[in-house]
């Protein structure tokens, strides 16, 4: 098959996507097939309009402007704290511990005290570990290993707001309940924690549950996700897969795949590859190239010898290219992204954890047409055009940066326990060892004031070949 056709095959898969568009020329949304029925996110607060309404009457104090934080402590009426209570124990069907959220503790209080500040101090506390541990996730940040997605929740859905709202519309009940990932995968772990019986099971359901309230309760309309213990990845758009791809990922150890949410900006047609100085000094490359130029042209590799020794070896556009034909560009601190590859027999082993960490996805040429139709065209008007101008481009040879105007966010996930693309829940090789710190968090005490972002250092993974 040519070049050409290849890329026509891809755009053959773009087209489908807009096949149920209601009007030829429309928004780019309109390329999409219809959203999927799924239960909807609660309403975020609604955005304060000025900083004294966020954060109460700003003052001057010797010159200088005094903010006041808001509340975390609110007045609760009986009633209110009797809805608290009888909500405890529902946290079990979301694979909590209801024992960490001192319901004894409070009815005593309010049996002894009655309504008062003391109630309304330990209801608000506990209405706030409530809150993080539904939108955000129980489990602290040490024990998510290589986890660098910050969570956007926390700032869409701030904590004071819901404790304000909340009892000043009594529905203590529905904010909470408004907290839980809206994705379908939740939902379906949600129905098998219900049914089962097994305690190990029972454990990783759990897990797996609470790594879900580590992401964004909403993922958006379109994106790509992959599960790296899958060794799939989904083109996803209003709830339906539209396409799957077999994935390799990052072996165990140094080089793990590491869990990640960023925006795709373009398609890299062509790309060079810059190999990391642990290749070329450490497995020797530098050496090889500089001494077989031969060998070298027909690799495709170049060498640059500095006056200091420095040994800089760059693979150039081409076939033989480790990163294929194609990646996409999705800057990030550990140098991760998504590429074709020409070790293409890797896609068919069982185990598929053999890259230094990027992702080698099957197909990837049709993906990245589909990235650059659905990221620049306005209406499939647009698309032979796009399209016409991909196959030079990649027929050139040379290297392209293909900017996408509309971005989508590329979600790599760690689920051990999930849906498959054929919809079927099943349990995947915990490859990387990261479920006994989770397991072994959700069993151990609660902790709070919990940081929000990891203290984890980059690992930036960038050695994506090996030299032969």
């Amino acid at each position: 098959m040519t070049l050409r056709n290849l890329l026509l095959t891809g755009a053959s898969s773009a087209l489908l996507l807009a096949g149920t568009a209601q009007a030829q020329n429309s928004a780019p949304e309109s390329l999409l097939p219809a959203e999927r029925a799924q239960p909807a996110p609660q309403d975020a607060p609604a955005n304060a309009q000025s900083v004294e309404e966020a954060f109460g009457d700003i003052r001057m104090q010797s010159g200088e402007v005094v903010q006041e934080v808001p509340s975390l402590e609110g007045e609760w009426t009986l009633e209110q704290v009797e809805t608290l209570l009888a909500y405890i124990p529902n946290v079990a069907a979301e694979g909590l511990n209801p024992a960490d959220y001192r319901a004894g503790e409070l009815s005593a209080l309010l049996t002894a005290n009655g309504p008062g500040a003391e109630v309304n101090a330990l209801a608000s506390e506990i209405f706030v570990w409530l809150v993080e541990d539904l939108r955000d996730g129980r489990t602290p940040m040490e024990s998510r290993r290589q986890w660098f997605v910050v969570d956007p929740d926390a700032d869409r859905m701030p904590t004071w707001k819901l404790l304000e709202d909340a009892l000043a519309s009594g529905d203590i009940a529905g904010t909470l309940d408004g907290l839980n990932p809206v994705h379908p995968d939740y939902a379906r772990l949600r129905e098998e924690l219900a049914s089962e019986t097994d305690a190990a099971r029972i454990k990783l359901i759990r897990a797996n549950m609470d790594r879900w309230r580590w992401l964004p309760q909403d993922l958006g309309k379109q994106y790509l996700v992959t599960n790296v213990p899958e060794f799939m990845l989904r083109l996803t758009v209003n709830g339906r897969i539209i396409k799957s791809y077999r994935t390799v990922v990052g072996k165990p150890g140094r080089t793990a795949t590491p869990q990640l949410a960023e925006m795709v900006e373009a398609v890299i047609y062509n790309p060079t590859w810059t190999v990391p100085q642990s290749i070329v000094k450490g497995e020797g490359l530098g050496a090889k190239v500089l001494n077989n130029p031969r060998w070298a042209r027909s690799a495709g590799y170049k060498a640059t010898k500095g006056a200091n020794g420095w040994v800089t070896v760059v693979q150039q556009p081409g076939p033989q290219n480790a990163l294929g034909l194609m990646k996409l560009d999705m800057p990030n601190e550990h140098a991760i992204f998504l590429h074709d590859t020409p070790s293409r027999h890797l896609f068919a082993n069982e185990n598929r954890a053999l890259s230094h960490g990027c992702i080698r996805v099957q197909g990837a040429r049709e993906l990245a047409m589909t990235m650059s139709l659905l990221g620049n065209a306005s209406s499939k008007d647009e698309f032979p055009a796009i399209i016409e101008e991909v196959s030079q481009i990649t027929g050139s040879g040379e290297y392209t940066r293909y900017a996408m105007k509309k971005q989508w966010p590329v979600y790599i996930t760690y689920f051990t326990m999930a849906t498959d693309v054929d919809g079927n829940l099943k349990t995947f090789k915990d490859l990387y060892d990261r479920d006994a710190p989770v397991l072994a968090a959700l069993d151990a005490p609660r902790q709070s004031d919990r940081a929000r972002e990891t203290s984890e250092e980059a690992v930036e993974i960038i050695d994506d070949m090996q030299i032969s």
